[in-house]
């Protein structure tokens, strides 16, 4: 039997072990015993011992005093460190569930909590790996992890691209740099059967939005021959793939000029360009030009940046995604397809379908609706963490009245 570890305690209060039992792992600041373990004996990215009312620990986790979430549970039981072992224990049991999902080294290796490093995303690209730590408690382990890392991939670069506005919350700075590896080359996405190079310090998030894989792969049935519309596309993950599936025409739209850019390059590159056009503009002020020069799309897709950061944006963010997917639809084709996504948490999927019906009666028009849409699974939902179920959308036949 192992040595268990030695942890200073973080003490929950009474009855407040329940959720993490049940397998949640965070724990919030009014849950702790602050009498036998004040939070500001801690500072940020501490290891600690987590340990109920009667003194039975749960496991080990690391602490924030200056945060909402004052501390996360990373592994249960005093058996096991937090340490490049236990990292590189859970990145491989990580890649054997990718590996068996993907023939390509291209997804999403680490979703956080899902995969038990909570704080902690990692990006696949082939031999680059892009990673964000976004709590203390995995901040304070970036070496470890970084070696982690290289020890199970071997990969030419590892970027940290630690920039999420998130990190604001755990009081931690914003930064990217390369972790490992040496600068220069060229990060590439490989996703049905198209390359799409991405930027992994200059681009969103980890340069690609990989939980979109698989809704982006039920296209194929819909767009044959049809003139698609390609809203918020960023580097054209949507639309391009529209295209390789037999889309007669596309138009793909984002505010950026950068991403606008790379849509033609990766157009280009795919041998795409006949058919694809990009275009630099605001998409609601897009949406309503379309609609004044009567432009129509037997295709309109719809996958826009978090309306809904925070639950009480809940209110004023579901009016934005019913105005969007109404002015999307006046743009459609009498008998027309409409692809909606949310990846706002705090938007219920039950809402975002009611505001399409919503916009749809408003236009005097009708809604079928064909396939429920769900995050790609390199990012697994843990059951007890509602927090990891984040992506929804659908995909809608829409009609007149």
């Amino acid at each position: 039997m192992s040595e268990a570890i030695e942890y200073p305690p973080l003490y929950l209060k009474r009855g407040e072990d329940a959720r993490l039992r049940a397998g949640h792992l965070w724990v919030f600041s009014n849950e702790v015993d602050v009498v036998r373990s004040p939070l500001t004996g801690f500072t940020p990215g501490d290891a600690c011992a987590i340990v109920d009312h009667h003194g039975k620990p749960i496991g080990v986790g690391y602490v924030n005093p200056n945060s909402l979430i004052a501390a996360r549970l990373v592994v249960r039981g005093l058996d096991h460190a937090l340490d490049r072992s236990l990292v590189v224990h859970r990145l491989n049991v990580a890649l054997a569930l990718r590996e068996r999902l993907y023939d390509e080294p291209y997804y999403r290796l680490v979703f956080g909590e899902s995969d038990g490093l909570p704080g902690l995303t990692l990006d696949r690209f082939g031999d680059v790996l892009v990673g964000q730590t976004t709590t203390a408690g995995m901040e304070r382990l970036k070496d470890e992890i970084t070696a982690a890392i290289v020890k199970v991939l071997k990969p030419r670069q590892l970027w940290w691209k630690n920039d999420a506005g998130s990190r604001a919350m755990e009081q931690l700075p914003e930064y990217s740099d390369l972790g490992h590896g040496e600068y220069g080359g060229e990060t590439l996405v490989r996703e049905g059967g198209l390359e799409f190079a991405i930027d992994p310090v200059g681009g969103q998030k980890t340069g690609w939005f990989y939980d979109q894989r698989e809704n982006r792969d039920r296209l194929a049935r819909f767009v044959n021959g049809k003139r698609v519309l390609d809203m918020f596309s960023y580097l054209g993950g949507w639309g391009l793939r529209a295209a390789a599936f037999g889309a007669s025409e596309v138009v793909c739209v984002d505010a950026s000029a950068s991403a606008v850019e790379a849509i033609a390059r990766n157009a280009e590159r795919n041998g795409l360009s006949d058919r694809v056009t990009a275009v630099r503009a605001d998409a609601f002020d897009h949406l309503k030009a379309l609609r004044e020069a009567r432009e129509h799309f037997d295709v309109v897709i719809l996958d826009p940046p978090a309306f809904v950061k925070r639950r009480k944006d809940l209110k004023e963010g579901s009016l934005a995604y019913r105005r969007l997917n109404e002015l999307g639809m006046r743009v459609l084709a009498r008998d027309g397809i409409l692809v909606t996504c949310s990846c706002s948490h705090h938007m219920p999927r039950a809402t975002l379908l009611d505001g399409v019906q919503q916009g749809a009666r408003h236009l005097d028009r009708q809604v079928q609706m064909l396939v429920s849409l769900q995050q790609a699974p390199d990012h697994p939902v843990h059951p007890a963490i509602p927090e990891t179920d984040y992506l929804k959308g659908f995909i809608c036949r829409v009609l007149p009245a």
